[in-house]
């Protein structure tokens, strides 16, 4: 029997896969998206390849849309001894950490005894995966509240956030990235390493002629920082598994993570990742 001492509450680019979502200690807040026309909201309902036809019809950027605090001040509700975590997107990224901090709030006016903490991963999808479980893991050995959040935070400062994408088209239609950077990838065909920084805003760390060779440069990334041994990878995929898995093999061959983890992308992460996007976090 699982004991219900705590709680862990995401949003929908927190791309945990159906096994961990058994645990009913996790609860997903969907945010939503509209494309070409179409709405789609990012929960189990959610149909990948619905959203990457609509997006490759469309001239317009697709819009998204964080859940309301009331949103989350629904998934807080629970019994007053239940501690509540919180994993958002970067607050830099998207209105969904606001969100889930005002309703902290409003929880704290009518429970003022009742721990709520909310976490701002500074990252995205494998990122905010890899906080949600290092949230479990100490909760479930019996840590106190404060001492979960401390350890918490350091394990965000402290994590790496990578990604490739096929395209950075979505990127710059959401004002993510600047036009000229993206009118010079796009038409040299550069891919475009990228990264979090630790305040989780996206930076450039390299820039290479194909797919490929940025993979290898992710990976090369990974070896050359030598706080990664020992510790869990975790690589989503937006409709490449098969890229997926080459990269897992590649950081089989030279790295010493201590596991790696494979996600396949929701509504939310493939909105930004788009069609062949790799993100990764350890």
């Amino acid at each position: 029997m699982i004991r219900m001492g705590f709680k862990i509450v995401v949003d929908s680019c927190c791309d945990l896969t159906g096994q961990m979502l058994k645990d009913p200690r996790f609860i997903k807040v969907p945010l939503t998206i509209r494309s070409n026309g179409s709405s789609f909201i990012d929960n189990e309902t959610f149909d990948q390849a619905d959203l990457l036809w609509a997006m490759k019809q469309s001239d317009d950027a697709p819009a998204t849309a964080c859940p309301s605090p009331q949103s989350y001040l629904d998934a807080y509700q629970g019994p007053e001894d239940e501690d509540v975590y919180v994993v958002t997107l970067s607050a830099l990224l998207s209105g969904s950490h606001n969100s889930a901090e005002q309703a902290r709030m409003l929880m704290e006016e009518d429970h003022p005894n009742k721990n709520v903490y909310v976490f701002n991963s500074c990252s995205a999808s494998s990122g905010e995966v890899l906080v949600a479980l290092k949230v479990r893991e100490l909760a479930e050995s019996g840590a106190p509240f404060k001492h979960v959040v401390r350890e918490v935070e350091q394990f965000i400062y402290q994590m790496q956030t990578m990604f490739v994408l096929e395209t950075l088209e979505n990127l710059r239609k959401n004002g993510r990235l600047t036009r000229l950077q993206s009118v010079i990838t796009g038409a040299l065909k550069i891919k475009l390493l990228m990264g979090a920084t630790p305040e989780g805003e996206i930076c450039k760390l390299g820039q290479t002629l194909s797919m490929k060779q940025a993979l290898s440069k992710m990976v090369d990334h990974m070896a050359n920082d030598p706080a990664h041994a020992g510790r869990v990878l975790a690589i989503c995929h937006c409709n490449c598994l098969d890229r997926a898995f080459q990269v897992k093999a590649m950081a089989e061959q030279r790295c010493k993570f201590a596991h790696i983890l494979i996600l396949e992308a929701g509504g939310i992460t493939s909105v930004y990742a788009n069609d062949g996007g790799i993100v990764t976090a350890y």
